[in-house]
């Protein structure tokens, strides 16, 4: 089963760099063999780059390995160098807090309870107990300044005006260190990454080589890119987090359903578990048929479920469905009910509500009181997908959906959300 994995991971457009393809196809082979990924608490959630990691560290567990997931207590108080600048530094209180909202968001990706069960790991546990001249004197003393200054970013930070602390310039060696740790107490071989983390890869490999003459492994995933050439995980608001207060599980699955269709068939091999089989299968319905948008809205139900499981997922896709009038919006929970109406804009009102004329109006879905009477005359007025013919119609409060909210709709395509204040 191991021998189709470097195959699986090359087809799905997630090798950009390994320390040998060769070698490392012979020790997915020759397995099981333990691996880790690390991810830094700098935030207090992880992100959508951060996802491929996680799904790749679950595609080779899936294949029998042993995965590690190192959450970095010790590395998180640093920050890996940036090209952009220097870091700020987050305290250790906040930097504790982040760690265990880091960790649980891992643990849901992969499997603690199979043959080959995941470890949690955290490597402030063999950092913390180590003084500064232990440091230097048992890991420092086998790193050469050439090849440290040569990395990408450092070498790009010292050439900019800013420069690089010592701070950050050091993150390689405790990355390195989390490698041979790992690999004296798991005998982990293996450390997966994205690309841009390469230098820090094999900062491990070397110093393992250096201290014990083993020949360890390193795999880079490329950099996930759009094809309209904008960043891959941001949006206008910013970036697309998992954690569900931070980016709604509705505009999640907007991020997806929305990806340019020359992004789709590449989104479906890096973000799902579909088969081959199933993926071509789309890729010609969607040819067949590309205003059904099958793949889209596979790529988003598929993502979102597997970040923020069933029932939210049908809520949202319930939601997108029911705000333009073909589904029941009275079985959408208010939280996503919320993250949809903000998506299509909410007008406050506080106080007894006016009629739907004054509303059409104050809500920006007409421009006079005369276009709004029209609508409403040729049937195109609608509040909570109940058509509205009286123009002198004023909603009561059993017409609020959760207590607060109204959807204001004009025609098929034009909504908005009334939220009422009392």
């Amino acid at each position: 089963m191991t021998s189709a994995l470097f195959d699986e991971l090359s087809w799905r457009g997630l090798i950009s760099q390994t320390t040998g393809d060769d070698d490392l196809r012979a020790a997915f082979e020759a397995g099981p063999l333990t691996f880790y990924c690390g991810f830094d608490p700098t935030a207090p959630s992880l992100h959508m780059g951060n996802l491929v990691q996680l799904i790749t560290a679950r595609r080779i567990q899936n294949y029998g390995h042993f995965p590690l997931g190192l959450v970095g207590g010790s590395t998180g108080l640093i920050g890996d160098p940036r090209m952009s600048g220097e870091r700020v530094l987050n305290s250790s209180e906040q930097v504790a807090v982040w760690v265990d909202r880091i960790r649980s968001q891992v643990e849901r990706y992969l499997d603690f309870e199979c043959a080959n069960a995941a470890r949690i790991v955290n490597n402030l546990d063999w950092t913390a107990p180590m003084s500064a001249i232990d440091f230097l004197r048992d890991v420092g003393k086998h790193f050469r300044m050439g090849r440290m200054l040569a990395k990408d970013t450092v070498a790009t930070r010292l050439r900019s005006d800013e420069g690089l602390s010592f701070t950050e310039f050091s993150y390689q060696i405790l990355q390195g260190m989390d490698f041979l740790e790992l690999n004296r107490r798991y005998g982990c071989t293996l450390q997966t990454g994205g690309s841009d983390q390469w230098g820090n890869l094999t900062s491990g490999t070397e110093l393992i080589h250096k201290v014990n003459g083993a020949d360890v492994h390193a795999l880079a995933t490329p950099l996930i890119t759009k094809a309209d050439g904008t960043k891959f995980g941001k949006t206008e608001g910013g970036a697309i987090w998992l954690d569900p207060d931070m980016t709604s599980p509705y505009d999640f699955y907007q991020f997806w359903i929305n990806s340019d269709d020359r992004d789709v068939d590449r989104f479906l091999k890096v973000f799902t578990f579909r088969s081959r089989e199933e993926i071509a299968t789309l890729a010609e319905s969607t040819a067949a048929q590309p205003q059904a948008r099958q793949a889209h809205r596979v790529l988003a139900q598929d993502v979102t479920t597997l970040v923020h499981g069933e029932d939210t997922t049908a809520q949202v896709i319930a939601a997108s469905t029911a705000l333009f009038g073909r589904g029941d919006i009275n079985e959408i929970d208010e939280p996503t009910l919320a993250a949809a109406l903000s998506a299509v804009g909410v007008l406050e009102l506080d106080g007894d509500l006016p009629n739907i004329v004054a509303l059409l109006q104050r809500s920006g879905l007409v421009t006079s009181n005369s276009e709004a009477r029209r609508t409403i005359a040729e049937g195109g007025a609608n509040i909570n997908n109940v058509r509205v013919t009286d123009p002198d119609h004023v909603p009561v409060m059993t017409d609020l959906l959760h207590s607060s909210w109204l959807v204001l709709r004009r025609g098929k395509k034009s909504v908005v959300g009334i939220k009422v204040k009392y």
